[in-house]
């Protein structure tokens, strides 16, 4: 399932401002050795790391990362089934083992193999990861893929188009995520994860993240799952906030 997520940034200390700005995050020290990587925390939970672009990254961008049992036999399954390992597996401390990977239509991942630390702490109320969605050019091979490395079961949710699905463990009802088209993106845009976090209020979420030097990609609107807006921070990676509706 979704454990972790991660912003490669090109200015770690400008991203961590705006982050705890928007969803109220405060930050660890940057662990010796570690690159400058910052852990988000909000009443003591972890909820999500930043860190500096690496190698040949020209972007900022957010990286989901799915569990695994086994980060090795996960990274010969993707290639296996037409997907390619961009960083191999690698330890990272005693804290888990990790790799990243990209699926068959170019939506790139993470998968992490917990050692002492499971994953994100904080999740499904405000200040933690809520959802994700893979927006993918070729969103049945997505698909398929998914399916055949982690064992997703998906499920159709027409409301949200005709391509659009929800994965799922298997014999599991919960949705995890969903994955679909590009639903919008802009043209030439590549298969991406996009995550959620929730929030208690968006419209304040938007004020507070344009406050600091973020953008509105999507205004703020009400939806059956709730009240969202599509934004980007300073450095241009995407993301959503998402206030629940009082149901939820």
């Amino acid at each position: 399932m979704p454990c972790w997520l991660d912003l490669a940034a090109p200015d770690v200390e400008g991203a961590c401002a705006f982050y705890s700005a928007v969803l109220g995050w405060t930050w660890s020290g940057a662990d010796p050795g570690a690159d400058g990587y910052r852990m988000g925390q909000l009443d003591g939970r972890i909820a999500a790391g930043i860190g500096p672009l690496q190698g040949d990254q020209q972007r900022a961008s957010w990286t989901l990362y799915l569990a695994s049992d086994d980060a090795d036999q996960t990274a010969a399954t993707i290639t296996d089934r037409g997907g390619k390992v961009l960083l191999p597996p690698a330890d990272v401390g005693s804290r888990g083992r990790m790799l990243i990977a990209r699926d068959p239509s170019g939506g790139a991942f993470g998968v992490w193999e917990a050692g002492d630390q499971v994953g994100a702490e904080l999740v499904n109320e405000p200040g933690g990861l809520v959802w994700e969605d893979l927006r993918a050019t070729d969103p049945e091979t997505a698909w398929t893929f998914c399916a055949d490395v982690f064992g997703y079961q998906v499920n159709p949710l027409p409301m949200a188009g005709p391509d659009y699905v929800t994965f799922h463990l298997p014999g599991r009802e919960a949705p995890l995520g969903g994955m679909g088209g590009m639903m919008g993106s802009p043209e030439g845009t590549p298969s991406h994860w996009l995550v959620y976090f929730c929030v208690s209020d968006a419209d304040a979420a938007v004020s507070a993240a344009v406050a600091s030097g973020g953008t509105v990609v999507d205004p703020a609107s009400d939806s059956p799952f709730g009240r969202m807006a599509t934004l980007a921070d300073p450095a241009g990676a995407v993301f959503v906030v998402m206030q629940l509706p009082t149901s939820a």
